[in-house]
């Protein structure tokens, strides 16, 4: 079996693939799903729980101290998301923003970048506009056939378990700067 053509065709892709990200400078991620496992806890008091991954968030600071920009967009409004974003120093936060395409096109203009530059995680039916659009369009593994679909890539971590700092570590990497300088994710003081 002759296996130069599939060979060559993969060998195009990854390039292609490096070359698409070698243009970002903004990640854009949804929330339930892709930085939380999507799970909701709400209490007895109506007080609504989620659960970050540490290294999605470890990631997402070496990110932003490399001179990158982030941005969360999610259709569901949540202070929990609020406080988590405001953690992290998210750039911009787009809460209860649906259609998702709307608050995507206000952050183009926020950002002064154009579609290529902007790399999208998402996971469901809501995101594939977005992920129509974007230089560089990520599904997680959990998310919805029609997402994936949409996507340049999907990840090998699932949404909430590493997904965000494996994307991040892509970007990073396609761009020369992974591992990061033992000085970028120190804390300023």
């Amino acid at each position: 079996m002759d296996v130069g053509p599939l060979m060559l065709t993969m060998d195009r892709g990854l390039r292609t693939m490096k070359n698409k990200l070698k243009k970002i400078k903004l990640l854009i991620m949804d929330v339930d799903g892709v930085l939380t496992d999507g799970r909701i806890v709400i209490d007895d008091e109506g007080r609504e729980t989620k659960f970050f991954n540490v290294q999605d968030g470890f990631g997402i600071v070496v990110f932003r101290r490399a001179g990158f920009k982030t941005a969360i967009l999610s259709a569901r409004a949540s202070q929990v998301v609020q406080h988590r974003a405001k953690d992290l120093q998210i750039d911009k936060v787009y809460l209860d923003a649906y259609p998702k395409i709307d608050a995507y096109k206000e952050m183009l203009k926020a950002f002064r970048l154009t579609d290529e530059a902007v790399c999208f995680i998402g996971d469901d039916w809501p995101d594939v506009e977005v992920l129509k659009r974007v230089g560089f369009a990520v599904a997680v593994p959990n998310a919805t056939p029609e997402t994936k679909e949409a996507a340049h890539h999907v990840t090998r971590n699932k949404g909430g378990a590493g997904a965000v700092r494996e994307v991040i570590e892509l970007i990073m990497k396609a761009q020369g700067c992974w591992p990061p300088a033992h000085k970028a994710h120190r804390r300023k003081r």
